[in-house]
């Protein structure tokens, strides 16, 4: 039986950073994490090697959190997934004071908006690749599509060009956002975008800006996100997201993408149109 003494946090949002300390509770520095705790990091599974220091400083739910911790030592799937189910179920219970309600997945739009003020869905296309390339960014505020944004177009670009250019702009704009005193949380549909600015840079910039076994590709786009970022990183959240997995800022933001591509415009600008979210999209798929 589960026991929360202390449910006064749901309905609000009140938040767990991912510090070693915290992780600790939920898995042993001998042990392996298991797929649904790597979930609610959204964490892929891909990346299961390098979980800690992707999870590290990410903001959680008091929900997540108390699940990752619940799930601690439990390896049996059905077992987690039974946990998991009743815990949502009793957190709708006291949450609605018992009333009837529909029972939600965890991982909604209404989940991920409580973790920050602001969340910027960023990501870059190219067609073919190389190719014709484009970035596209969505800002969510209060659950609610708030601004659509696209450009940075190149006749001869990259995915990873594309997907660094969208991450760029996103951490502008999150500057600006963190001034006004919102707090920000940037998901990112790419893991190569992040492992430059959070892990690989790192040790680029330590060996003057070189690595072994060659050319760093993309090296100044990669340095102006990573300045950027580490002024920032303190304030806000940069987290991974796989894409096309139905998240709805997610698919906008891949929209604006192949939009930026067909108007072929090279600067970053904000999409003027009304925001008609079943007409974006119905848009191509990048």
């Amino acid at each position: 039986m589960i026991d929360i003494k202390n449910d006064n946090y749901l309905g609000k949002k009140h938040m767990q950073i991912a510090t070693d300390k915290f992780l600790s509770l939920g898995v042993d520095e001998d042990s392996d994490i298991s797929e649904s705790q790597l979930t609610l990091l959204d964490i892929n599974s891909e990346y299961k090697e390098q979980w800690r220091n992707l999870a590290l400083g990410k903001q959680l739910s008091d929900a997540r959190a108390e699940l990752f911790v619940l799930l601690k030592g439990i390896n049996d799937k059905v077992i987690q997934d039974n946990l998991i189910k009743n815990y949502k179920e009793l957190q709708k219970f006291r949450r609605d004071d018992g009333k009837s309600v529909e029972i939600k997945s965890e991982n909604t739009q209404t989940d991920e908006i409580i973790k920050g003020d602001v969340i910027i869905y960023c990501d870059g296309g190219c067609t073919p690749n190389p190719g014709k390339a484009g970035s596209g960014v969505a800002i969510y505020r209060e659950n609610k599509v708030s601004e659509l944004w696209y450009g940075l177009y190149e006749e001869m670009g990259t995915n990873n060009t594309a997907e660094l250019g969208a991450l760029y702009q996103s951490l502008l704009i999150a500057k600006k956002e963190l001034e006004n005193g919102n707090r920000v949380e940037i998901k990112c549909d790419s893991m190569y975008s992040i492992q430059c600015i959070q892990t690989w840079a790192i040790s680029w910039e330590k060996k003057g800006w070189t690595k072994k076994g060659g050319e760093i590709k993309n090296l100044e786009i990669i340095k102006e996100c990573y300045y950027l970022y580490n002024q920032i990183k303190s304030k806000m959240t940069l987290s991974h997201i796989k894409a096309h997995t139905g998240f709805e800022g997610n698919e906008l933001a891949d929209r604006m993408t192949m939009y930026a591509i067909e108007q072929k415009d090279k600067n970053f600008v904000k999409y003027d149109k009304k925001i008609d979210i079943d007409a974006i999209l119905s848009m191509r798929k990048g």
